[in-house]
């Protein structure tokens, strides 16, 4: 149970297909096998415990990611955009690491002093050209209790913590949900989420099982990526809420006349809550692709939950509300993935009745360096992800369940809120928040994006909610901003909203 297992059987089953790269050019399977092992060497004949990535996403990362494994270190990728001060931190956590760096910011990294410092060029080079090493690497362990990869979290309550992935997590969840060798010989994928995203790691692995052609994009431009799609023929690809916004932006744009994006078909979202008008133009404007809104964490190994193409389909086109809501749901959970809605009492809940998701299954890790594991007696992981069951087994996700409003003692999701809020033509984004109130517990407060002419006053979109949903949901206040806080992989920063509202808030004296 160890990564290489799974490009060892690309490298065997289909080695002469390109494995990254454009049409035009790009490395084999059978290649980077190759590289991986010279990585693997890389490692074994220096100092260093991990291997670190501070860098945008590249043909770099399958070479780093496959060759740690081969050497038994953790693959550890870092968010480039951190305050160098805040990246010396986390690599001195796993000093000595070697680190593949982003060509050019070498100077960031060198007062950490980590064992070795390549620049990605620099790095490919020495793995593909590995004269003078000593000889080929050993074969890799097949302990999947290794660990594979840390990823660390944002650390928005205290320091970062490292969640801990371990061979056999990463190889439950492949096994588990990808076909081998299950892509045709013309597809190809698009990854641009960053490398210290799980979902990255995760479309790696995946499409390397399935034996697609890997095609990344260092940052995202809805221009450039759908340009990206009609050039390299791309056949599927991975996106969160707001990139997909802007996709659709764009398309819209070129009219419809407009080429379109003939070759795809299946795109993936996933990352934070999908606004459902988004989703239904983007259903409309590419009536052939596949859609997947994929739910899961860091610490499950990524997708532990599936609203497929059919669902979709079948949800907009329905007059039921209650099937027509599915669309913003996060689907069904995995055949391999258990999901459970408990109260604070760690019970199980009604169906639904909103609480807290557990999950359970092989590719759930919980764990986190240096704290141990989440996981029950039962092996159970609470994920602090407040959300429901419905009678048909659609798991509907609000969010973190601190973001949970809790009004008058009545638990308010706050994506029923926005789901409302985005319906009105005018507003282009929304957000609900709970903050203090004297009486209530926590007022409604809404921040609402709507900077065109059709843009509605407060008190309508107040009366608006009110006529969708049950009173208390009903905004005590609609404040009008510019944007949303999100960060780089499109999950509302809540907390900062908070900030910025709390001067809204009647805390009492």
């Amino acid at each position: 149970m160890n990564l290489m297992m799974l490009l060892d059987m690309a490298a065997s089953g289909f080695g002469d297909r390109t494995a990254v790269g454009t049409r035009d050019g790009g490395i084999t399977y059978r290649r980077l096998f190759e590289l991986a092992n010279a990585t693997a060497r890389l490692l074994r004949d220096g100092d260093a415990d991990h291997l670190a990535m501070v860098d945008t996403s590249s043909h770099a990362l399958p070479v780093a990611l496959f060759g740690a494994a081969w050497a038994d270190r953790p693959f550890v990728p870092l968010n480039f955009r951190l305050p160098d001060d805040e990246l010396g931190a986390l690599l001195g956590r796993i000093a000595p690491a070697a680190v593949v760096v982003e060509p050019g910011s070498e100077d960031r990294l060198a007062p950490a002093g980590p064992a070795d410092l390549f620049d990605r060029h620099v790095f490919l080079d020495r793995v593909a050209d590995p004269s003078g090493r000593h000889g080929p690497a050993s074969d890799w362990g097949y302990d999947g209790d290794a660990v594979a990869v840390l990823l660390f979290t944002s650390g928005t309550t205290g320091a970062p913590k490292a969640a801990v992935l371990r061979h056999r997590h990463l190889t439950s969840y492949i096994l588990g949900s990808v076909e081998f060798m299950g892509a045709g010989e013309d597809e190809a994928a698009l990854i641009c989420v960053p490398p210290y995203h799980v979902a990255g790691l995760a479309a790696v692995l995946s499409n390397v099982y399935a034996g697609r052609r890997i095609v990344f994009m260092d940052a995202f431009d809805p221009a450039a990526w759908v340009a990206t799609v009609r050039a390299e023929s791309i056949t599927s690809a991975m996106v969160v809420p707001t990139m997909l916004a802007r996709i659709v932006d764009h398309l819209d744009d070129e009219g419809p006349d407009g080429p379109g994006l003939p070759s795809l078909r299946a795109l993936s979202y996933g990352g934070g809550r999908m606004p459902q008008p988004v989703i239904e133009r983007a259903l409309h404007l590419l009536p052939e692709v596949g859609f997947v809104n994929a739910y899961g964490l860091t610490e499950t190994s990524s997708t532990v939950a599936l609203l497929g193409p059919e669902d979709h389909r079948e949800a907009v086109a329905s007059d039921d509300p209650e099937i027509r809501a599915r669309l913003g749901s996060a689907g069904r959970p995995l055949p391999t993935v258990e999901v459970s809605i408990r109260d604070d009492r760690g019970e199980e809940v009604p169906v639904d009745t909103l609480g807290d998701i557990w999950v359970r299954g092989e590719q759930v890790s919980g764990e986190y360096r240096d704290q141990g594991s989440r996981l029950t007696a039962d092996g159970w992981f609470p994920t602090n992800d407040g959300g429901r069951l419905d009678a048909d087994g659609f798991l509907h996700v609000v969010g973190r369940i601190d973001d949970v409003i809790v009004k008058g003692g009545q638990n308010i999701s706050p994506g029923d809120i926005e789901a409302v809020l985005h319906r009105h033509p005018g507003v282009v984004d929304a957000a609900a928040i709970g903050l203090p109130d004297v009486e209530w517990g926590e007022r409604i407060v809404a921040a609402v994006v709507a900077p065109g002419p059709e843009a509605p006053t407060g008190e309508q979109l107040r009366d608006l909610v009110r006529s969708r949903l049950r009173s208390n949901r009903t905004p005590d206040h609609v404040e009008f901003v510019d944007e949303l806080p999100y960060n780089e992989t499109g999950k509302l920063l809540r907390r900062v909203l908070r900030r910025r509202l709390g001067h809204l808030g009647d805390p009492g004296p």
